[in-house]
């Protein structure tokens, strides 16, 4: 039986090289597939549909850079090939091969907080959680 717990922020996180580098308030997910249809001729209806490639886009909210990371100076705008984990009770969900598309932030200067990331992933799995 797995214990019963409500998901925080620290479950929800950036991580590069098996470091955690950020972690996240909140997100939203979408996937989109670029499915087609086949025809036949004469045919009323499609004899059959061919699945495309899944696309996984992500928008962050607030997202707070861990004290590591922003002591070795991590910087947002540079960040490639890192990966989105979403801790759920039962399994993770890992987004991976992520690049950030879209960044915006707001505050003080030296802040090391964003107000909003969109990202695109190239991979999505669920794990059982450990």
């Amino acid at each position: 039986m797995i214990a019963s717990r409500f998901p925080t922020s620290a479950d929800i996180y950036l991580e590069l090289n098996g470091k955690k580098l950020a972690v996240v308030q909140s997100y939203s997910a979408q996937t989109s597939k670029t499915s087609s249809v086949v025809e036949a001729f004469g045919e009323a209806e499609p004899v059959a549909t061919i699945a495309g490639q899944s696309r996984h886009v992500i928008v962050l909210t607030r997202l707070y850079a861990t004290d590591e990371a922003a002591r070795n100076g991590m910087n947002f705008h540079e960040l490639e090939d890192f990966n989105l984990v979403i801790c759920k009770p039962d399994r993770r969900i890992i987004y991976s091969g992520c690049q950030w598309q879209d960044l915006s932030e707001t505050g003080k200067l030296g802040d090391m907080v964003l107000e909003k990331v969109t990202i695109v992933a190239a991979k999505r799995v669920e794990v059982p959680a450990v």
